[in-house]
């Protein structure tokens, strides 16, 4: 995301700062969920086709006149970029100390060091995983964007500056730019559809949208002209408006799909019309010179909308969206335009010191935040309600996803139940040991980490590990203690995409080749091999498989703590017609199973739920250590439901 006016890197152009205020306004329209803008995500494609035009030009001129600095060039971004977002840490971390949970605290230290580094990509990447956190809930998401150009920055002018001296400026810049962008095009092609969140988060993926730009300046330079510049302005804007509107929020992203604002972008930097209406109006380049600092301020106002749970709520929103306006603007013209004049003003030694001190001071301060989170600086009852995030099993890291069974209970008594499945299992097992009957016995546990117990089926890469548990389960089951009952937990409408046929999600699992969709086949296998597996492992012994425990739309320890901050009282819910709806596919196929092969049904409903609702909290106690996994004190309620087992 390329700052503002470049004064002094290059020619000004209206037509890229008007460009500017397009991809500003379709992001932060589409982050505020603004209906008919559903693929207003597509603006960072246009920041990105805008920075590769706009480096490219900088990088080229200065070694064809042979007065290019790399480590100038350096300094330069360094100071467009990281005033304002310095300030934007700052008062994060500010305001975090006032409003945030210890561990959202902590995060927020962590991400923000990570932003300062220019790595946030690479960290949202890590963290886009089976226990991933809401996005919304993330103060600095957005930095991704910063991170994937500083790291272009990087190494760009070292491709240009090497091409140029073995090959000579003017004849290297195109064939260069040319590769490069064939190989990263294509890359980025295969990697959304196999890994759609590196596809989304890496510089590998991303390369070819800044190439895009290179090469349209690299055009340019060799004395490309248009005829009839309007026509070539209006085709581009309708390839960038169509893409804001045409794709959706689970569209695969990047990926092929993205050369539509590609293309526009590029052929708005070809017709290069200053003097046009859609770029040149004075709010167009009002917006263009600010689009920097509101696309950092913008999103941390959807954070807050989030987190204040007013995102929905249209009045809030537009007064979210003018706030946006307002502190990009304050901090365009206080901290953007005197950071910069001032650093331009000083020698390089003292450009690169204050820089750097600034820099540093930051993200010391965020690792402090990081290694903390300053739990003592909230009222004492609302850390015991964020302790409850820490109330699991525990022996979770010691038995979820190990080698080898897990024995609790009794290990000198006989074996009475054999819990397996997911996280769901591990959250639930203790219970079970609880509801074992006076005489005691023990409780043998096999679990992993997003693993359904389904054989036959076949994991993506992020749970390979679930394959080796399937496979030892399969050889194992029948050599278990026979007619030891089995309990079955597993989340699994979210492996099946609730049992909706898909193009835009992607499986994480496969059975005989790996699937880019969910389609009616694929369903289809996982309902037949699903019904199979429990009446298998019927064949050896009862089986009891546990409905599936209801899924809050929060984090509950988050939000009950959140609201004691606030003075509210706070109890999340779920309403048993979105459990109905989410899980009708999966309690189907164990409906199907119960009348094929007599397995028995445990319902966790009752204890979670009234007549109309399932709540996150139990006397003012949250029951779920996050959204879905029930603390030690929530799976007490669920002793009752494991009794009648035993009985």
């Amino acid at each position: 995301m390329v700052t503002a006016s470049g004064t002094g890197d290059h020619e000004f152009r209206r037509d890229i700062n008007g460009l500017r205020a397009w991809a500003v306004v379709a992001v932060v329209l589409y982050h505020f969920m603004v209906p008919g803008i559903s693929g207003g995500y597509a603006g960072v494609d246009v920041f990105f086709v805008i920075s590769g035009y706009l480096m490219c030009g900088i990088i080229y001129k200065g070694v064809k006149q042979e007065k290019f600095s790399i480590g100038g060039f350096y300094l330069a971004r360094a100071r467009r970029i990281f005033p304002a977002l310095i300030f934007l840490c700052i008062t994060c971390l500010v305001f975090g100390w006032f409003l945030l949970m210890p561990e959202e605290y902590q995060l927020l230290g962590k991400h923000v060091r990570e932003s300062l580094t220019f790595t946030s990509n690479l960290k949202y990447l890590k963290e886009s995983g089976y226990f991933d956190i809401a996005a919304q809930e993330k103060w600095l998401l957005h930095t991704w964007s910063l991170s994937v150009e500083w790291q272009f920055y990087l190494i760009f002018p070292l491709f240009i500056a090497g091409a140029a001296r073995l090959f000579g400026a003017h004849r290297s810049l195109l064939p260069v730019l040319l590769s490069f962008f064939a190989i990263s095009f294509l890359w980025c092609v295969w990697i959304t559809e196999q890994q759609p969140a590196a596809g989304f988060y890496t510089l590998q993926s991303r390369a070819w949208e800044m190439l895009a730009g290179a090469l349209v300046f690299s055009a340019q330079e060799r004395g490309f002209s248009v005829r009839n510049s309007r026509v070539l302005e209006w085709a581009g804007f309708a390839l960038i408006v169509a893409a804001f509107v045409i794709f959706q929020k689970q569209t695969l992203w990047p990926g092929w799909r993205a050369t539509l604002p590609v293309a526009g972008s590029m052929l708005v930097l070809l017709a290069n019309r200053p003097s046009s209406y859609l770029t040149g109006s004075d709010v167009a380049q009002w917006l263009g010179s600010r689009s920097y600092s509101i696309y950092l301020w913008h999103w941390p106002l959807v954070v807050a909308l989030t987190y204040a749970g007013a995102l929905s709520e249209w009045y809030w929103v537009i007064s979210a969206i003018v706030l946006s306006l307002i502190l990009g603007h304050v901090s365009y013209v206080c901290v953007e335009l005197p950071a910069q004049k001032r650093l331009v003003s000083f020698s390089k030694k003292v450009s690169v010191t204050a820089v750097l001190a600034s820099l540093i001071a930051t993200a010391a301060l965020a690792q402090i935040v990081r290694d903390s989170g300053f739990p003592n600086r909230l009222p004492p009852e609302v850390a015991v309600i964020e302790a409850e995030r820490q109330n699991h099993n525990p022996r979770m890291y010691e038995c979820l996803n190990a080698e080898a069974y897990c024995i609790y209970g009794d290990e000198g008594k006989s074996l009475r139940a054999i819990v397996m499945g997911d996280s769901h299992a591990d959250a639930a097992v203790t219970a079970v040991v609880e509801a074992l009957p006076d005489d005691g016995g023990s409780v043998l546990f096999r679990g992993g980490s997003g693993c359904l117990i389904v054989f036959g089926m076949k994991f993506t890469n992020d749970l390979s590990h679930c394959n080796a548990l399937n496979e030892r389960l399969y050889e194992e089951h029948s050599e278990l203690t026979l007619g030891v009952p089995a309990i079955i937990f597993g989340r699994t409408s979210e492996f099946v995409n609730a049992g909706q046929v898909s193009a835009e999600e992607r499986p994480k699992f496969f059975f005989e080749q790996d699937q880019s969709e969910f389609t009616a086949e694929l369903l289809q296998e996982f309902s037949t091999q699903y019904v199979n597996t429990l009446c298998s492992l019927a064949e050896y012994r009862p089986v009891y498989v546990v409905r599936p425990i209801p899924e809050m739309p929060v984090d509950v320890p988050t939000l009950v703590g959140r609201g004691m901050l606030f003075g509210e009282m706070r109890n999340p819910t779920l309403s048993l017609e979105d459990y109905q709806r989410r899980h009708a596919f999966v309690m189907e196929l164990q409906d199907e199973a119960a009348k094929r092969c007599g397995i028995k049904i445990l319902d966790p409903r009752p204890y979670l739920c009234d007549g109309e609702n399932c709540y996150g909290g139990y006397e003012g106690r949250p029951v779920y250590r996050d959204e879905d996994h029930l603390s030690e004190f929530g799976n007490r309620l669920l002793v009752p439901l494991f009794v009648q087992l035993f009985n």
